[in-house]
């Protein structure tokens, strides 16, 4: 049997919580001239990845 192997993508991007995986927002990386303080103010903080998305981001991050 070989060895599991985690997603390396993913695992650079989620963050294993008590209740869950905590991940960047996207949005703030260019072309932010456009785009207001309140909002990019907003999207420094991270957030909770979606309920409907938490069992693929388990599988890709198997010892998360």
């Amino acid at each position: 049997m070989p060895k599991m192997k985690s997603n390396r993508g993913a695992a650079k991007r989620f963050k294993a919580t008590a209740n869950g995986f905590k991940r960047n927002q996207s949005h703030r990386r260019h072309i932010l001239t456009k785009k207001a303080s309140k909002r990019k103010r907003q999207l420094r903080c991270p957030s909770q990845v979606a309920a409907c998305d938490q069992a693929s981001v388990r599988q890709m991050l198997p010892f998360a």
